[in-house]
């Protein structure tokens, strides 16, 4: 998806470099980086809101024997359950791939070893032509596919999900550990770092037609690469999130000309987490990529939460929800937004009771409609405020863009203030956010 047009992005690249030499925008020491309490794999402590609440150290600390090196599904399952103590400081450094799929014996399990007999195109041939209406008679064999798919799901979720429990380090090593197409959750744990890991979206073999979502129906694949429920101080550190080797482009055909959606989300964080920072990662070739909040629904679960950094990440060919949030506290700062505007529906979703604060942020899209409203998108929300940021080398004008969507009693006003939080110093100009952000994006080498 990330097809930006190699001239537009070479002049405003080009552009930006100018301006940065000319006004010396070189990067500072440190710069972005909050309070430093010792508390990350290098020394370095998180920034952002992770840094709060006590601040988030991981595994620090942790036995001599409770520090793992993996290379297996099973090696990692082990670990993450430390030898009958899941929640005492471990660290669990990943080498090389480890595939959700993988067996105990190390073979490889796909869709028929799931759910023998299983086959999409009689599952959604049970709806009819047009999609519109499941019936268990309308095929011999509906019945049946209507179970397998749902057996079939569950045993998927079984095999491909690894929980990370309290007091974990999760690290890649090398700068090419990989997880492929596990489902990682954490549930309710706490102090937990994830860093210099390519995540790859898992592929829902089991994704789930529902007629009456939208106005044509929608598909409903179940599993994120990565979902945080009622996690609090969690750094998310130098990660990659893609659909990797299966994009959307290559899923098979589904409804009304279009593929069938197999991917979930990249990241989800949801019910009541809080004080979490996502930094220089980087997600790509996804659609639907982050969101902060499950539901319009769910205030009683994630009012007053949801307390999220999002500090120096990549987005490029990422379709929208880069973030969509929701009732949150949410901070964006130094994020570079990169695709072209035909396949990009928005980036920052302003949901229901978010408080979303917008700082020096760029975003760079090639080809007509690359806007302002472009940018950001209202769904109920009414509090929001942009300092800075840049679209295409000018002035991004979000604040206004946000105004003119929103209905009655949108406010810049956002009811807190970063700064008054934590401690941080954004990149001051747009030529030091485009040329620094990209490159330490991702998994480090050398770690």
């Amino acid at each position: 998806m990330d097809r930006t047009g190699a001239g537009t992005e070479g002049r405003i690249r080009g552009a930006l470099l100018v301006a940065a030499l000319l006004v010396g925008a070189l990067l500072p020491t440190g710069s972005g980086t909050a309070a430093a309490d010792s508390s990350g794999p290098d020394g370095v402590g998180p920034p952002g809101w992770a840094s709060v609440n006590g601040g988030t150290t991981g595994g620090s600390g942790a036995a001599p024997e409770a520090v793992w090196t993996v290379s297996t599904r099973a090696e990692l399952k082990e670990a993450l359950a430390n030898r009958g103590d899941p929640k005492a400081p471990k660290v669990i450094r990943v080498r090389g791939d480890i595939n959700g799929h993988e067996a105990d014996d190390g073979t490889l399990l796909g869709e028929q070893d799931y759910a023998p007999g299983y086959d999409l195109a009689k599952y959604m041939s049970c709806f009819g032509e047009d999609g519109t209406e499941w019936s268990d008679s309308r095929h011999d064999y509906c019945k049946q596919q209507r179970t397998l798919r749902q057996t079939g799901s569950n045993r998927e979720k079984q095999q491909i999900q690894l929980t990370v429990p309290s007091n974990t380090t999760l690290i890649g090593t090398g700068g090419a550990a990989r997880l492929l197409g596990v489902f990682l959750t954490v549930n309710t744990g706490t102090n937990i770092i994830i860093r210099d890991l390519h995540l790859e979206a898992p592929v829902d073999h089991f994704t789930t037609w529902s007629p009456g979502d939208g106005e044509r129906g929608s598909w409903n694949a179940r599993f994120d690469a990565l979902t945080v429920i009622t996690g609090k101080n969690i750094w998310i550190d130098h990660c990659t999130f893609t659909d990797g080797r299966f994009p959307d482009r290559t899923a098979p055909a589904g409804f009304h000309g279009e593929r069938v959606q197999r991917h979930d989300g990249l990241l989800d964080i949801e019910d009541g987490s809080d004080f979490i920072t996502v930094s220089d990662s980087r997600f790509t070739d996804h659609d639907k990529a982050v969101l902060v909040g499950s539901g319009d629904g769910r205030g009683d679960r994630d009012r007053g939460h949801l307390k999220v950094t999002f500090l120096r990440n990549l987005f490029t060919g990422v379709g929208q929800r880069a973030p969509r949030v929701r009732f949150g506290q949410v901070h964006l700062v130094n994020n570079v937004h990169r695709g072209r505007a035909e396949d990009t529906g928005y980036a920052i979703g302003i949901g229901l009771e978010s408080a979303i604060v917008s700082e020096r942020n760029v975003f760079l899209y090639g080809g007509p409609g690359a806007g302002p409203a472009l940018v950001v998108a209202v769904y109920g929300g009414t509090r929001f405020r942009d300092t800075g940021s840049w679209l295409n080398g000018r002035p991004a004008g979000l604040d206004a863009a946000a105004r003119a969507e929103a209905a009655d009693g949108f406010s810049t006003d956002t009811g807190w203030r970063p700064a008054d939080v934590y401690d941080y110093r954004p990149l001051s100009s747009a030529a030091a956010v485009w040329w620094y952000v990209p490159h330490p994006a991702g998994p480090r080498r050398g770690v």
